[in-house]
């Protein structure tokens, strides 16, 4: 019978945020695999914990993922961690988790922080409707190409940065979408957490100086509504109908018309009828 693959989810910062259930997994697993094992070695030193452990990390994920699937296979469990929050989020755990549904083996979650959810709670930005980007490319066109499919966003957006890539991070971002509203929440859980609310232009200049310190989560505002276009009942009615001549059932039409106006969809389809 095969082992499990545990999702364990470690602190972004402060070590007391820590589950019970996390600790229990990794004092009673076989082996960790972990992005950074000396990271890790000072939370398991924290807590007294020895475990054998794999390193696991962008650069030697395609070589010691089968290595690691094939030890589940054959009965062992397994601990993946990375060196803050969640695995396989915005990290190449994901791979492995991936590696190991294809084999079968079966995978767990423990579930614990994660630093863009945390942040987007502190940040006072709007959190109904938000999406996750995590680091931007670092190669230019891929880069440009992706900020450049963002202008139109209407969700909250969520960004990953480093502190000597922010000041340019900021920079594409200020010329893509503008001077919208942005958060730089910074050092998550630690004594010197901070939420620095502000404007793209405002935080791109400010910030070409001046180097800010510890992990970086960007929460941009989304792009606004387009405005509706003024119309009257009749203007929308013949909208309407253009778009039935176009293919449009009448129901539908009256609709879309409806939402490209601001009028009561029942209105216009009275005067289709």
């Amino acid at each position: 019978m095969s082992g499990t693959l545990y999702v364990v989810g470690t602190p972004i910062g402060n070590l007391g945020d820590i589950s019970p259930r996390a600790l229990e997994t990794l004092e009673n697993c076989d082996f960790i695999a972990a992005e950074d094992t000396r990271v890790t070695l000072k939370l398991l030193n924290r807590f007294e914990i020895k475990k054998p452990m794999v390193s696991y990390f962008e650069h030697n994920r395609f070589e010691r993922g089968p290595i690691i699937v094939q030890r589940l296979l054959s009965g062992e469990n397994c601990a993946l961690v990375t060196d803050a929050g969640m695995p396989a989020i915005s990290d190449p755990g994901e791979d492995l988790v991936k590696l190991c549904i294809e084999s079968g083996v079966k995978v767990e979650s423990v579930p614990g922080p994660c630093a863009f959810a945390t942040a987007l709670a502190v940040s006072g930005m709007p959190s109904k409707r938000f999406t996750f980007e995590g680091f931007l490319p670092m190669e230019k066109s891929e880069r440009r190409e992706l900020i450049e499919s963002l202008t139109v966003e209407r969700r909250t957006m969520i960004f990953y940065e480093a502190p000597h890539k922010l000041s340019q991070t900021l920079k594409d971002l200020a010329n893509a979408l503008g001077n919208r509203e942005i958060a730089i929440v910074r050092e998550l859980t630690k004594i010197h957490e901070q939420v620095i609310k502000t404007t793209l232009y405002e935080a791109a200049d400010k910030y070409l100086q001046e180097q800010i310190k510890g992990e970086i989560v960007l929460i941009v505002k989304g792009a606004d509504a387009p405005e509706k276009v003024h119309m009257t009942l009749e203007q929308a009615a013949e909208y309407a109908r253009e778009l039935i001549a176009k293919g449009e059932g009448k129901s539908d039409a009256a609709k879309l018309a409806a939402k490209e106006s601001g009028l009561k969809k029942g209105d216009i389809y009275k005067l289709l009828v």
